[in-house]
């Protein structure tokens, strides 16, 4: 198998078969819209929905955007303010972003976001299982939570950026993915470093093995520092060049972000564009 480095480097050098309005105005498709902020308001949330709604009327060359993703507490106003059933309501559940708390109660705020109209719930490795070594206890909180939620989908954030090893990355991706989860997801966006190509390949080099194993094809998602055309390229083209084209779609391929769609709408409109 290549090196990490070559094959980032291989990719790099044939970008531009991914760099095109095409593929840039897919990503949009791809995007769980994020508003994770200590400021959110009601009213805040009820107005991204709002633009949201609007967007096929604005930009009807475009797809809608995948997910909108809140807290959990405004799952319900997601949920009774969008207007397609096309868009999924995604929630941080487990105590985001720290993850430090009584595993049933991260199964309780999962389980009442989804009673409140979340279709997807993105939760944290409990990394004070994972560092400590205490593997089967970071399995077991996944487990938990992936029954308490039901039929909604299951993000594991495995947090890269305090996982300093490929090694470590790729255990806890096969930790994640046995577990239950329906996607793995690097970041919260909350610490340094977020989102890596580096991640990326670890992760999706997992994934493409799980499914070799097990013949379940396991989402991948990067999230977190993902602000610029050039940044969603690069990921689309790692899902693409590691996990082929059955995993470029919103079913199984996710782009975090919150600033990334103002960005991806400007270059397509080769005009500034501050919708979101």
């Amino acid at each position: 198998m290549q090196t990490i480095e070559k094959e980032l480097q291989q990719i790099r050098e044939n970008i531009n078969k991914w760099n095109t309005p095409e593929i840039l105005s897919a990503c949009i498709g791809l995007m769980d819209l994020t508003s994770l902020n200590s400021t959110d308001t009601k009213a805040k949330i009820d107005a991204m929905v709002d633009k949201v709604n609007r967007f096929p009327a604005q930009f009807p060359k475009h797809p809608s955007v995948a997910a909108i993703c809140v807290y959990p507490n405004f799952a319900s106003a997601v949920k009774s303010g969008l207007e397609s059933q096309d868009v999924k309501v995604a929630v941080v559940g487990g105590v985001f972003p720290s993850s430090q708390s009584f595993p049933e109660i991260k199964a309780a705020e999962c389980k009442m976001a989804v009673e409140q109209g979340a279709d997807e719930v993105d939760i944290v490795l409990a990394l004070s299982h994972f560092l400590a070594g205490e593997f089967e206890e970071a399995a077991a909180e996944i487990r938990l939570i992936k029954k308490a939620i039901g039929k909604a989908h299951l993000k594991v954030i495995l947090e890269t950026g305090a996982l300093t090893t490929p090694e470590a990355i790729e255990k806890a991706s096969w930790i994640a993915m046995e577990a239950g989860a329906d996607f793995i997801k690097t970041s919260t966006g909350k610490m340094e470093p977020a989102a890596t190509p580096e991640a990326a390949v670890v992760m999706c080099r997992a994934i493409k093995e799980f499914y070799a194993k097990t013949g379940k094809r396991i989402g991948f998602k990067p999230a977190g520092g993902i602000v610029t055309p050039a940044d969603a390229i690069l990921y689309y083209a790692i899902v693409d060049t590691i996990l082929g084209e059955e995993w470029l779609n919103s079913e199984l391929f996710r782009l975090g972000a919150s600033r990334l769609a103002n960005n991806l709408l400007t270059q397509l409109e080769n005009k500034t564009v501050n919708y979101f």
